[in-house]
């Protein structure tokens, strides 16, 4: 009996180094990933780069731009429905250049909105995310059927937010940004307590462990990024 509970105390303790390690490299992941967004968007968040790289001599906006915005939608579902195909390497490869592609699409906002309130709401995104990143790993409720239900709004969100990228309507802006705030912060707490999950499987080891942890990252990343611009639409000072 005393074997068995010495075996039990390792095997706990085993379970929760995997999961301590697995999440470190999760928020590795992320915080790489907003350290080269927010590098790239800053150095090129400037009026002489956006006018010589995104906006034409006629004044309209170029391809270039086009293709910085909806490239990495492209990217994002490659590195995720591929990831067991791709070696670790290659996953880096295409998570560095979506992080970099994000920063690009991310660069106008230091045009739109003053600085104070850039640095303002992100602490004010930092502080929401922590919290529901804090939520859904502690809640005993299964929110399965909630990220769902989020997700499907989701999808929705973005296929409204390309039609108005033509349209421009400030209405479906701030509405669309509304939904923002409760669908994002709503999905960090299902996508931790799925992580969570994740971390837990003592099947999981290796290379799979850590794509997987990369995938997390990801995952956390974009949630993160959409709910800092969500609250950015509605909280932040235009120049």
């Amino acid at each position: 009996m005393f074997e068995n509970l010495l075996n039990r105390q390792k095997y706990d303790t085993n379970a929760k180094t995997m999961s301590s390690e697995f999440f470190r490299n999760v928020y590795s992941y992320m915080f790489s990933a907003l350290g080269i967004s927010g590098a790239i968007a800053y150095m090129c968040g400037t009026p002489e780069f956006v006018h010589t790289y995104f906006v034409s001599p006629t004044g309209s906006i170029t391809g270039l731009f086009y293709l910085v915005v909806f490239a990495p939608v492209g990217l994002g579902l490659l590195i995720q429905m591929a990831y067991n195909r791709l070696s670790l390497p290659v996953l880096l490869l295409l998570f560095g250049g979506y992080s970099a592609l994000m920063g690009l699409s991310m660069s106008t906002i230091f045009l739109v909105y003053d600085i104070a309130s850039i640095y303002t709401t992100f602490l004010v995104t930092a502080g929401a995310f922590a919290g529901m990143a804090i939520l859904g790993y502690t809640t005993k409720t299964d929110l399965t059927k909630f990220g769902s239900l989020l997700y499907m709004v989701f999808i929705g969100m973005i296929i409204a937010t390309i039609v108005n990228f033509f349209m421009k309507s400030d209405t479906m802006d701030f509405v669309v940004s509304v939904l923002g705030v409760f669908v994002f912060t709503g999905l960090t707490a299902y996508q931790m307590q799925q992580l969570k999950h994740i971390s837990n499987d003592p099947n999981l080891e290796g290379v799979q462990r850590n794509k997987l942890a990369l995938i997390g990252g990801l995952m956390l990343y974009i949630l993160f990024i959409n709910l800092f611009l969500s609250l950015l639409r509605l909280l932040g000072s235009r120049d």
